[in-house]
């Protein structure tokens, strides 16, 4: 801290003195803040300083924690906040549908960028953040799809140059400060890359009205143009399973299945030039998500690259551990990764973490995204087993704790508790589950209170908020790293997932986006969002400061204590990987008071309340404490020495 600002507020003349400070490069200094900024920004201080890290800068080596001492905020940058309005349109003229921007239409870019994202670390920080994952910054082809379904790359999945920051969202040199200012606060910046796909830049010749449906390897060989019956092509190529370059210098041809066509004015968008041939992609069709199709199949027309290919490999490592040379970055959220055959990221992830390490940066986070529907732990764990990913985003934690918490209607939390068991079939088994990304929701399955609605439709919002806390809670107490997506600290709702829960956070014009009230405020939905003085955002901060202060709740090992059929009690205890002290954390998935018996260690005999209600000072009996939660009420209660 250093200085003082003297504010002289009109009529009564009165003198204010506050402390000033000057932010991390790039972050911009109290001083010159204007008034519309002041004022969040000085709550945003106020509610640090009663959490004791108020712009303290890096008060440990941030690249010594360990990827499950994390908890990390996931953001889209179009829709945080907009530092740059002379960007909206990336540099492009004409009309939304050349440009992409039209802040008022979900499906398009709403002007966020990375000035904006900057601007608002102190915001991040204080929420108990200690990592951003950044939604992809990649240049986009503007708008795609359909003429009667096109929508825009604001999200940053529709990847032309890979080299480069989109222009909506600012340039490579804003990435940079981005970077150097979260790091001058010890905090850590994951990039959300693709490996999969590109942009849909390849078109294909033969036209077919029901959009190109995916043509299998048997049907379609390589060893044939367009089918069992069609003339013979790349003689000698002994099929995809034979990795060797030799191998794969004799597919020449790629109209096995369809026939690729570039448009010309396409020809050379890609960047790096390589990737404008059509050579290096599969050609097959779109995808159905099952069997062969899930690997080989454009994802909706998106152009799916040959991954099994060397050159393929050799590409996008060059790709991604150049941005690690060039910008620091701590780890990587790897966007479609099941998608991707096991092959690919057994040569990739090793090459990123040893490429990190040269950097100096030897916790470097990699987590995968396995979406499917059933939220499988064993199709999860399989990943990191058979494709050596070091960690996947815990789908089956966000099923199990929406269910618990009232997302399932009369859900019970058995599945939450075998949740913990099934642990052990993860590479690294339940150590290796601690730095699994836990969430509660995201850009493509939608907000938590969107499932609470959905199953308990007759619920308040009260009662939501109240439900919402507690999944909260569970996130932050549970193993795994906890995950913020934004915007679920300022109560967004949603009315589904992709499109319908990425919402502003800056004042919004898009009237679909905000036709319901928020959790927990009664600030409009088209104002801006960035309140420090929400009670979720007090919750999860609270919260995430007692994470990082206790070593059980971040790094300990879990024991099932209680669970239910029905809404109820569900109770573990984490230890202490040093001192094996207990710390028990207990919930009240009902709306009705519990009073109940929960085992605890014989050797714990006095415990001390951390955080929420309910924690008796001493164990009724050794080895029984008895807990009286109120509904949808939570305790965690640490085992004194």
């Amino acid at each position: 801290m250093k200085g003082s600002l003297r504010l002289r507020t009109g009529k009564a003349g009165h003198d204010i003195i506050l402390f000033a400070w000057r932010g991390a490069p790039g972050t911009g200094h109290l001083e010159n803040a204007p008034m519309n900024r002041l004022i969040p920004s000085l709550a945003a201080l106020a509610l640090a300083l009663s959490h004791g890290s108020a712009f303290a800068g890096p008060a440990e080596d941030m690249r010594a924690r360990t990827p499950e001492q994390e908890v990390i905020y996931f953001v889209l940058p179009d829709r945080f906040e907009n530092g740059d309005p002379s960007n909206d349109r990336g540099g492009l003229s004409g009309g939304k549908l050349d440009h992409g921007f039209d802040p008022a239409d979900k499906a398009f870019y709403h002007g966020g960028d990375l000035k904006g994202l900057t601007n608002r670390l102190d915001y991040i920080q204080n929420l108990g953040a200690t990592a951003i994952w950044v939604g992809p910054i990649f240049k986009n082809k503007p708008v795609q799809g359909p003429d009667d379904q096109k929508s825009a790359g604001y999200h940053g999945y529709w990847i032309t140059d890979f080299t480069q920051v989109d222009p909506h969202f600012g340039t490579n040199d804003d990435f940079k400060a981005l970077v150097d200012a979260a790091h001058a606060r010890g905090m850590k910046v994951y990039m959300d890359i693709i490996a999969n796909h590109t942009a849909d830049v390849i078109q294909f010749k033969e036209g077919i009205a029901e959009g190109y449906p995916y043509r299998s390897k048997a049907d379609y060989p390589f060893s044939r143009r367009g089918g069992l019956k069609g003339p013979a092509i790349n003689a000698g190529f002994a099929g995809d399973a034979d990795p060797s370059t030799g191998n794969w210098a004799k597919l020449t041809d790629p109209s096995f299945a369809y026939t690729p066509i570039v448009p010309r004015a396409e020809k050379n968008v890609k960047v790096p030039a390589w990737l404008n041939d059509p050579v290096w992609y599969h050609n097959r069709g779109n995808t159905h998500w099952k069997g062969e199709s899930a690997q080989y199949g454009d994802f909706v027309g998106l152009d799916d690259l040959a991954t099994e290919n060397p050159r393929v490999i050799a590409g996008m490592i060059d790709i991604y551990g150049d941005w690690i040379d060039r910008f620091g970055i701590d780890g990587f959220r790897i966007d479609t990764a099941r998608h991707v055959n096991p092959e690919f990221w057994r040569q990739f992830v090793p090459a990123m973490l040893e490429r990190a390490k040269a950097k100096g940066i030897p916790n470097f986070h990699i987590f995968g995204e396995v979406a499917t529907g059933d939220y499988d732990p064993a199709l999860l764990a399989s990943w990191t087993r058979d494709a050596d990913l070091p960690a996947v985003l815990d789908f089956a934690f966000m099923r199990a704790v929406n269910d618990a918490v009232g997302g399932a209607k009369d859900g019970g939390t058995e599945t939450l508790a075998r949740l913990f068991t099934d642990d052990a079939l993860y590479a690294g088994g339940t150590k290796g589950a601690l730095q699994l990304p836990t969430f509660l929701g995201n850009h493509d399955a939608g907000r938590l209170p969107m499932f609470l609605k959905l199953g308990q439709p007759l619920a308040s919002n009260d009662e939501l908020l109240r439900r919402s806390m507690l999944g909260h809670a569970m996130l932050l107490t549970l193993r795994g790293v906890p995950t913020i997506y934004y915007g679920d600290e300022q109560g967004f709702v949603g009315h589904g997932g992709d499109q319908w829960a990425r919402q502003d956070m800056f004042a919004s014009q898009d009237p679909l986006l905000t036709d319901e009230p928020l959790l927990g405020t009664a600030r409009a939905p088209t104002a801006e969002h960035f309140d420090p003085a929400h009670p979720l955002y007090r919750h999860i901060a609270q919260l995430a400061r007692l994470r990082r202060d206790t070593p059980a709740l971040h790094a300990g090992s879990t024991k099932v204590r209680a669970s239910s059929e029905k809404p109820g009690l569900f109770a573990v205890s984490r230890f202490d990987p040093k001192t094996g002290r207990e710390v028990l954390v207990a919930f009240n998935t009902s709306t009705e008071e519990v009073r109940a018996n929960v085992v605890v260690e014989p050797g714990s005999a006095r415990f001390r309340s951390l955080a929420g209600s309910g924690c008796p000072a001493a164990p009724t009996a050794p080895g029984s404490l008895g807990l009286t939660l109120p509904p949808l009420g939570f305790t965690v209660c640490a085992a004194q020495p």
